[in-house]
């Protein structure tokens, strides 16, 4: 058997090949929407003696604490402290990033052996097994991720509005002293990320024509050929 590399495109006009190009495309899509994010939000303090101050919150990936951290200066003639909300929603950002990075080696590494040892890949009986049992790994790895993300998205929205603001300022606290976000950073790009469901369908979807390449399906179609029909 031959094992030397030999390009051929051809596998990136049958489905097989085609899929695994869009996954690699739309994990660079939804680890880059999230792992990059980066934004501001700016908060109105209306005081009580009839003063006005702002504040800016700056909040990022992997949205591991709480927005107004560095805050510690005087403000309507109190100090204001920080309650600690660490790790608000950290470990979901971080788990779906991590999970998209994974996806998108492994669809390159994947579209490398199609690309160059698709006649390697064919004669193998665990090449097109192992390429299942991974594909549908990492689709559930995606259900599970975006499901996390999701929710953890709703978190990082709450803590960047006024009631989350409200409850990490400490000056927001006192009863003279009213605290609103009068400027929202835009959240277009995690919006977009939640999407990661439809990675889940992609890579659902390639998991069933990576079966077709594995021998437990050829089994099935030819135990299903040599089984005599009833009159």
């Amino acid at each position: 058997m031959m094992t030397g590399f030999r390009l051929n495109l051809s596998p990136l006009k049958e489905p097989l090949g085609f899929v695994k190009l869009v996954e690699w495309l739309t994990a660079i899509f939804a680890f880059g929407s999230c792992g990059g994010y980066s934004g501001t939000n700016v908060i109105s303090l209306f005081c009580g003696n009839g003063t006005n101050e702002t504040l800016s919150a700056a909040f990022s990936y992997p949205f591991r604490c709480a927005p107004n951290r560095s805050f510690n200066r005087q403000h309507c003639i109190q100090t204001n402290k920080m309650d600690p909300q660490d790790h608000y929603s950290a470990s979901s950002a971080e788990f779906f990033v991590g999970v998209g990075v994974v996806c998108f080696l492994y669809s390159m590494v994947a579209l490398l052996v199609y690309l160059g040892y698709m006649h390697v890949y064919k004669d193998s009986d665990f090449g097109p097994i192992i390429d299942f049992l991974l594909t549908a790994a990492l689709a559930f790895l995606w259900l599970v991720s975006s499901s996390a993300w999701a929710r953890g998205l709703q978190t990082v929205k709450h803590a960047t509005g006024d009631a989350g603001i409200a409850a990490t300022l400490g000056v927001c606290a006192q009863g003279d002293v009213t605290c609103r976000v009068t400027e929202f950073a835009s959240l277009r790009s995690l919006n977009v990320s939640v999407f990661g469901f439809l990675n889940l369908c992609v890579w659902a979807g390639n998991a069933w024509f990576v079966y077709k390449e594995t021998r437990w399906h050829t089994h099935t179609r030819v135990t299903e050929r040599s089984c005599p029909q009833k009159p």
